[in-house]
């Protein structure tokens, strides 16, 4: 047989199956180093049985989409954003140039740069009636919480942003969300502190802004030191986007649906909600303090290797190699310590790392930092509660979303996410009346 795509175009390479069921064979093509799921429904054993499926829980080793917003090398320990290397775009750019760069598939030049930060800094105050809603969660309300429904009523704040293939509106609601979510952020981290919103001073960066609206109190103008604004850039940074992950493939399946983005975005702020998604470093600041000291550092090993202990922020479902987003917040974190003193947990982190790396029970495994590790410490030297780490990596994030939402939107195989199922239930069970039970 001729292998044959399901667009009907001849490619050289191919899988030929052989179906013990009834010894036919069958050649199916691959493309991209992947077979389209639906070339196997025509192996079938029987009229009716609707062909083979794939079953494969979490998605595995299955391709959802085509995408060229990241490009990830997990072997070699690889991360790029639109072709270009995470490490250059951390030592050389902005987060905001970043955003762009994700969202419209190119650096900008300085006109465009400009002309990119003015719309984005014009947008980033709120209805004052979505500071009333905020208003009105409990004392105790989880910032992260808050964060979700304030960006899921953003929806009803913007009908227009429904109309999702008007390339102008789409423009505007991604600028508006890029823009807003510093802002919903720290209103949360205030609303839980009980103290006061502070509103955007647009004469600020991206990420001075943000730490102003976190931390102003009654000073005229809130000045934060330019190492730990540049520290929270790079942080937002290596955030930004991160392939197919759990909340970016929430925001895509509900996106599928033609929902507005505001409801996409809603979605992959749930899915990072989660701590098995967006809990990691908190888990990690966890560990270290249940270590105590550099002394107890050995005996935690040997308890890992007995699976006594579970060793946090190590290892990652994708890289299989020292994550490349470790290295550069490694060098942030003496930057921001610089400024906020030494973490009693940093010292036994850089234990921790050392024993890990050279110990052959990790080295085999492959269990090396991830960005995980070291972005708590950061964050907590920066008085961040825990609660509050989340939705640090939600800011971030939101351009990424955004942009493999732009991109689902204009992918021409994109269809409404139904993912099959194997039923295990009972069948053609009668139905027994409440009396007779």
């Amino acid at each position: 047989m001729t292998p044959v795509s399901e667009e009907g175009i001849v490619t050289e390479q191919s899988l030929t199956v052989r179906d013990n069921r009834t010894g036919k064979d069958y050649d199916l093509a691959i493309t991209d180093g992947t077979i389209r799921a639906a070339d196997l429904k025509q192996i079938s054993a029987s009229d009716g049985d609707g062909g083979l499926a794939t079953y494969d829980p979490g998605f595995v080793n299955t391709a959802s989409c085509r995408s060229s917003v990241t490009y990830i090398d997990g072997d070699k320990g690889i991360l790029e954003y639109r072709g270009y290397p995470i490490e250059q775009l951390a030592e050389q750019s902005n987060y905001l140039e970043v955003a762009y760069l994700l969202v419209n598939g190119t650096l900008p030049n300085k006109a465009e740069y400009e002309a990119w930060v003015h719309d984005v800094t014009y947008h980033t105050f709120v209805h004052e009636n979505l500071k009333t809603f905020m208003q009105g969660f409990r004392y105790d309300a989880h910032p992260m919480g808050m964060l979700l429904a304030s960006v899921g009523a953003l929806s009803t704040f913007y009908p227009e942003s429904r109309d999702i293939f008007d390339e102008e509106s789409r423009a505007l609601q991604i600028r508006r969300l890029i823009a807003k979510m510093p802002t919903l952020g720290a209103f949360a981290y205030r609303h839980a502190q009980g103290k006061p919103y502070v509103y955007p001073d647009n004469e600020l960066s991206y990420a001075a802004n943000f730490l102003s609206m976190l931390f102003k109190m009654s000073e005229p103008k809130y000045a934060a030191d330019d190492r730990l604004v540049r520290a929270l850039e790079i942080l937002f940074i290596l955030h930004a986007d991160h392939e197919q992950n759990a909340s970016t493939n929430a925001v895509r399946a509900i996106g599928s649906t033609q929902v507005d983005p505001y409801s996409a975005v809603t979605g992959g702020i749930a899915a990072l909600y989660g701590p098995l998604h967006g809990g990691a470093n908190e888990a990690v600041l966890k560990m270290l303090r249940r270590i105590g000291t550099v002394g107890n550092v050995p005996s935690f090993i040997e308890g890992v290797k007995n699976g006594e202990e579970r060793l946090m922020g190590f290892g990652h479902r994708v890289y299989k190699n020292y994550d490349p987003r470790a290295k550069i917040i490694k060098k942030a974190a003496d930057d921001v310590f610089e400024v906020t003193g030494i973490n009693p947990l940093l010292k036994i982190a850089v234990e921790l790392e050392k024993i890990a790396l050279e110990d052959e029970y990790f080295v085999s495994r492959k269990l090396y930092p991830n960005v995980d590790f070291y972005s708590g410490l950061i964050y907590e030297a920066l008085e961040f509660p825990p609660e509050m780490f989340t939705v640090l990596f939600a800011i971030p994030r939101t351009s990424g979303w955004l942009a493999q939402w732009a991109e689902m939107l204009g992918d021409g195989d994109q269809k409404i996410a139904r993912p099959k199922q194997i039923y295990t239930g009972e069948r053609g069970t009668p139905y027994v009346p409440m009396g007779d039970r």
